[in-house]
């Protein structure tokens, strides 16, 4: 681990550029490995915001998905190759779905239905088919698209009678590096989000459409981050929840550039998980 990478656990804040979707009042689609469809796309343009990201290790107990929309927990996995998709599914789904469950707030259900590799390492990408970090402000799902969702990984009825009732999507995300020294994930106080900030971007592929929403700019956000993430800790957070009345519904995230990175700072690698979570 580089020195300089060293010190940002002991700071209480860092000031660091976020990339916030500009509302031109057009909606926002995009199209996926689709070609001839690209110029029909509206890619929307981007505003880079100076804001304040507070350190979250300070006080992690203070985290909860109702109270926030994330949580900050020690979890040991016993995956060795993370890049092994069979130990992922056999082994890291079963761990996923206990963790979810355990701060679930009550679910019956976990089914983890997905998850993303990421990597800055360009040959790792092409030759797993591994992403790159994802540098604005977003929620992965949607009013539209989840329930989408539900309909896409259960049986026709059965997915009709989860609809009916209390249903969410809650992510994990964690380091398979041993530690993350650049491209952290920030994540922003759930409270702090006016409904007006959540603008629709759909993604359309050759056989299905999905949605996020991008976040617009606003000065009230209020931002966290935890430092240096070891692979036995764990970000658990909530991305959809149809229960208005359980706190936080959607959690906005992004990786940012830490300006205290060092330049031999290690490269970030880390996996994210997402759950249909039934109530």
């Amino acid at each position: 681990m580089s020195q300089t990478a060293e010190l940002s656990t002991d700071l209480d804040y860092v000031e660091a550029e976020l990339d916030y979707i500009v509302d031109d009042g057009i909606p926002a689609v995009r199209y996926m490995d689709w070609p001839e469809k690209e110029h029909l796309a509206h890619k929307p343009a981007y505003k880079k915001h100076l804001a304040r990201i507070q350190n979250g290790r300070a006080d992690p107990a203070q985290f909860t998905l109702p109270s926030h929309g994330f949580a900050f927990v020690d979890h040991h996995t016993k995956v060795r190759d993370f890049f092994d998709e069979d130990e992922v599914r056999s082994v890291y789904y079963p761990e996923t779905e206990a963790l979810i469950a355990a701060h679930s707030g009550g679910a019956n259900r976990v089914l983890v239905f997905d998850h993303t590799l990421r990597t800055a390492e360009q040959a790792r990408q092409q030759a797993d088919r591994v992403r790159k970090a994802v540098y604005s402000v977003h929620n992965d799902y949607t009013e539209r698209s989840a329930p989408q969702r539900v309909r896409d990984f259960l049986p026709e009825d059965e997915a009709e009678a989860a609809l009916k009732r209390r249903y969410a999507i809650i992510q994990t995300w964690r380091s398979i590096a041993p530690c993350v020294e650049r491209d952290p994930l920030a994540l922003c106080d759930g409270r702090t989000i006016p409904e007006e900030g959540f603008i629709p971007y759909e993604r359309r592929y050759r056989y299905r459409t999905g949605e996020t929403y991008h976040i617009s700019y606003n000065p009230a956000h209020r931002w966290f981050w935890f430092p240096q993430m070891t692979r036995d800790e764990a970000l658990v957070f909530k991305v959809f929840d149809t229960d208005a009345s359980a706190g936080v519904r959607f959690t906005a995230h992004t990786a940012f550039d830490d300006p205290n990175t060092a330049p031999d700072a290690a490269i970030r690698e880390s996996i994210e998980m997402r759950a249909l979570v039934f109530y």
